[in-house]
Order: C-alpha cells, then sequence, then structure tokens
C-alpha cells in the first residue's frame, strides 16, 4: 500500500510531489491547494475542506501513456462508487455525470513523467464546485448531486490502492462522447467513430478519418440527456 502523506495548505500537490523525489512513491493530499492546476493552463481551486487534491508518485505503468490519465480516471470513478451516483469518463479523462439532462464536469486528472516516477494530480468537487466562469460543460459537485458524503483520506487511501496497479481495465457507468457524437477541435469538427486502445478518439471530418490526442480536441456539450 502506498504511504499516504497529509498537508493542510500546499500551491500543489502535483508541483510538491515534483519538487520532492526523494519521497519516492507515495500519494499526497491537502486540504486547501493554493495554485492548483487543470489541463493546459487551466487552474483548479476550491474552497479548504471542498474538494479531494491529490497526487501520487507510481512507477512508470506498462501502458501507452495516452492511456495512463485515462484508467487513472476509470480507477477514480471505481472508488466513488458507494457515493450512489452515476459516474462517467469523459474523453480523454474527465469525470462527468448527467445533471437535469447536461453533462457537468466533477473532476479532472493530470499525468507528468519525471524520472522513474509518473505523477497523477487529481481534482474532485466533492461538497462544493469552484467558479470557473462560462464553460461549455459546466463543474458540479457530487453533494449538489445528491450523492453520499463519503470520507476523504479514507477515499484517498481507495484511489491509491486502485493506482497501483493501472493495467486493470474498468468499465465506467457510461462514456462521452459516443460514437456518433459531434465534437470540435481545434482544426475542425466531425463525428466520432470511436475511443481507441492506446487512448486516442477517432473522427471523420471533412478532411477524412482523424485519430486525436488529448491536446488535439476541443469538447463540446452535448444539449440533452442521451436516450
Amino acid at each position: 500500500m502506498l504511504p499516504l502523506i497529509r498537508l493542510g495548505s500546499v500551491d500543489s500537490t502535483q508541483a510538491f510531489l515534483g519538487r520532492h523525489p526523494e519521497l519516492g512513491f507515495c500519494g499526497v493530499m491537502a486540504d486547501l491547494q493554493a495554485a492548483g492546476r487543470g489541463r493546459g493552463e487551466n487552474r483548479w481551486e476550491a474552497a479548504s475542506g471542498t474538494g479531494l487534491c491529490l497526487s501520487a508518485a507510481l512507477p512508470v505503468p506498462d501502458l501507452n501513456p495516452g492511456l495512463v490519465p485515462q484508467r487513472a480516471m476509470l480507477a477514480v470513478i471505481e472508488a466513488l462508487e458507494p457515493c450512489g451516483v452515476a459516474l462517467g469518463l469523459k474523453w480523454p479523462n474527465d469525470l462527468v455525470a448527467w445533471k437535469e439532462g447536461r453533462l457537468v464536469k466533477v473532476g479532472g486528472i493530470l499525468g507528468e513523467h519525471k524520472g522513474n516516477r509518473i505523477l497523477l494530480g487529481l481534482g474532485v468537487n466533492l461538497t462544493a464546485a469552484p467558479e470557473l466562469g462560462d464553460r461549455p460543460i459546466p463543474p458540479a459537485s457530487l453533494a449538489e448531486l445528491g450523492a453520499r458524503v463519503m470520507d476523504r483520506e479514507g477515499l484517498a487511501r481507495v484511489i491509491l490502492e486502485h493506482w497501483e496497479d493501472l493495467t486493470v481495465t474498468r468499465v465506467p457507468s457510461f462514456r462521452w462522447p459516443e460514437t456518433g457524437d459531434t465534437v470540435a477541435w481545434e482544426a475542425g469538427q466531425g463525428a466520432v467513430e470511436g475511443w481507441l486502445e492506446d487512448g486516442r478518439l477517432r473522427v471523420r471530418s471533412a478532411e477524412g478519418v482523424l485519430d486525436l490526442t488529448g491536446g488535439d480536441l476541443r469538447g463540446l456539450s452535448p444539449r440533452s440527456m442521451p436516450s
């Protein structure tokens, strides 16, 4: 079992692990992050104690790099099953749910290679969601979705246990986008043809069939609950 370090506050659990390679393989959680990061230039901030801020330093798994954060988020979805809310995976690795027929984002994850370690950084909105302005897929918390409250430290330990083997294939309640859904990215738009085994998303556009990586796509939120 990976050891878990608990901090009161930190700039970011991900940055903390990056600064301390001497800690080896372990997990770090914090009650408050002053400079939490999301994908790209996005920030991930939450009031103290309202979310799970967790990072882990793990041995590099024998997986395609594009699959690692996706497999890690699938493990988080499994760990959150006791909360009683159907949670899904938005490509490539966001934690999402349906709220009143609209897709909402409950959490996100980062993956970074550092020498012989991979650093996974997770944020989950437990009792409140941060204010992020106008987003195609708005943030939401598990509490506002009617989820059962879970102990943060206990949840962190279950997630770390699941993360020790990311080669396990797990299946979420749902995935978005599914085959046939329309998505947009910086170079154009197209219809989804499927999720590939290496973590990419295959779409058909006016230019032909494209296999997109996480850095290529700008997702669009579905307008209603799928039938």
